[in-house]
């Protein structure tokens, strides 16, 4: 059982994760301050220490060189995110914002503790003349074809440090792919830093990026230094690059060129040595005859390209992905023994999956939930099987009933449809829903029906949510982002 120190000095906020953590298995101690966390550190050897960036009289990143080589993962509001820069270049193992999301915290806690457990095994990685065949699959689940060429493209191009380029739908596990091509690389002591492009707000991605110097803008009253240079030595994973605005993109580009970073508002370039594996379901290529990304960064980033399958193209893989999948969520929710019916593996195999592993892992996780007895079966999961002449995909139970022209679009999982009176009203914009449509309906016939005339930032505007709130629900429910039309001025 892994030992996990809390140190939080909010009793609400301790609490409560203390109770999360202890529900999952893990042994849990209690601390309210940096000098009470080092007293149990005296006496106890802790796997994890979880702490907040703010402290009464000392901040929790003093705790990453007091800590003796345990991980530190730092909790901090995202209204001081930047700081968690800082708290990276200290040697903090991650940082989480305030207010996560339980499985968010889960799903990080478990990804640092497996990475500490297999910390040993990888440093015993061959060296780069050496043959990495005995890699295998390298922690990931898939024996397919397309995935062996994925083995295949890793084993090559990790050693080296050439800049790769992961391409698959949404949902397939490119951050995966990333994090396999830094662990057997020469830089896999070095940090790994991941940034989403499509998840910060495009007024902040510049600065988040590289940084600014105090004074570079209103509210920059000290210096900060950039994602980029918290990941110098070690490798950047820019994840949905094909979001990154055109600026960013220029000094992007200065980085793989010239290796070397200017923060904003700074006449002074700093050397950096970083390599980048970046990630997109977009294609770059005919996004930059578009004009919306550049040909130059394309052509910097596609050295190597990985071409990660859908899980519709993996054959039996998909089966072997749903019992480890099943198995993770008996774990989460405590009930142990429960497995597929003969129908439901023969739906899983048939389905299209539209939202790949994504997809797949919700509709496990419904049907752990739903489950009567020991037997998961179709419904329990949201899906059924057509039996009419000739074979089509599957689709879900929500399918059936009266959908716009747009279902094949939608996401095959879904919850139960809400009453009457929770059916979308009309919107101050003067549309109105259909009656059979649940709100979450609407939020999809919506963004298919606009998507070609609106950008992101007008969608999100219309529906009343962030543009970082509409990207988190694409990601959710499989719904592909296109590209908008020129509007028409006038």
């Amino acid at each position: 059982m892994s030992k996990i120190l809390v140190v939080e000095d909010e009793d609400i906020i301790r609490s409560a994760l203390k109770r999360l953590l202890e529900r999952h298995r893990f042994e849990v101690s209690e601390a309210a301050s940096v000098d009470e966390a080092l007293s149990h550190l005296k006496n106890t050897r802790f796997d994890l220490v979880i702490s907040d960036l703010r402290l009464p009289k000392a901040p929790g990143t003093d705790l990453i060189e007091k800590t003796k080589g345990t991980p530190v993962l730092i909790m901090t509001s995202y209204a001081s995110l930047r700081s968690a820069v800082d708290a990276m270049k200290l040697g903090a193992v991650d940082y989480i914002a305030k207010p996560f999301d339980h499985e968010e915290m889960l799903e990080t806690v478990n990804r640092i503790l497996a990475k500490q457990q297999a910390q040993q095994p990888l440093s015993e990685i061959p060296p780069v003349e050496d043959d990495l065949s005995e890699a295998g699959t390298m922690g990931m689940i898939g024996h397919c074809a397309p995935m062996q060429m994925v083995y295949q493209r890793i084993r090559k191009v990790a050693p080296t440090h050439a800049t790769v380029l992961i391409q698959g739908e949404s949902g397939t596990g490119k951050e995966l792919i990333a994090r396999a091509i830094h662990n057997y690389s020469r830089r896999k002591a070095a940090p790994m830093i991941s940034v989403n492009c499509a998840a910060i707000p495009e007024t902040l991605i510049e600065s988040e990026l590289f940084g600014y110097e105090k004074g570079a803008f209103t509210g920059a009253n000290t210096n900060r230094s950039g994602l980029v240079e918290a990941a110098d030595g070690g490798t950047l994973f820019l994840d949905e690059i094909g979001e990154l605005p055109l600026e960013a993109q220029a000094r992007l580009l200065r980085v793989l060129q010239e290796g070397e970073i200017r923060r904003i508002g700074s006449v002074q370039s700093k050397k950096v040595d970083v390599r980048l594996v970046a990630a997109t379901h977009r294609n770059l290529k005919k996004l930059s005859s578009e004009g919306e990304f550049r040909l130059d960064l394309y052509y910097r980033l596609n050295v190597m390209e990985i071409a990660l399958p859908a899980l519709r193209e993996r054959g039996d893989d998909i089966l072997e992905i749903a019992d480890y999948l099943l198995s993770l969520a008996c774990e989460r929710m405590g009930r142990p023994n429960l497995r597929l019916s003969k129908h439901a593996t023969d739906a899983i195999t048939q389905h299209d999956w539209p939202g790949n592993v994504r997809e797949l892992e919700n509709a496990i996780e419904r049907g752990v939930i739903l489950a009567e007895g020991n037997l998961i079966h179709t419904d329990d999961m949201g899906l059924v099987v057509e039996r009419s002449a000739g074979h089509r995909p599957m689709q879900s139970t929500q399918s059936q009933s009266t959908r716009p022209s747009v279902q094949s679009a939608l996401p095959s999982v879904s919850m139960s449809m809400p009453s009457s009176s929770q059916r979308s009203p009309a919107r101050n914009d003067g549309t109105k829903a259909p009656d059979d449509l649940s709100l979450e309906d609407y939020f999809q016939h919506f963004v298919l029906e606009h998507q070609e005339q609106m950008s992101e930032t007008e969608l999100a505007q219309r529906l009343g949510i962030s543009r970082k709130c509409l990207w988190e629900r694409r990601q959710r429910l499989g719904i592909p982002r296109r590209k908008a039309s020129s509007k028409k001025s006038g």
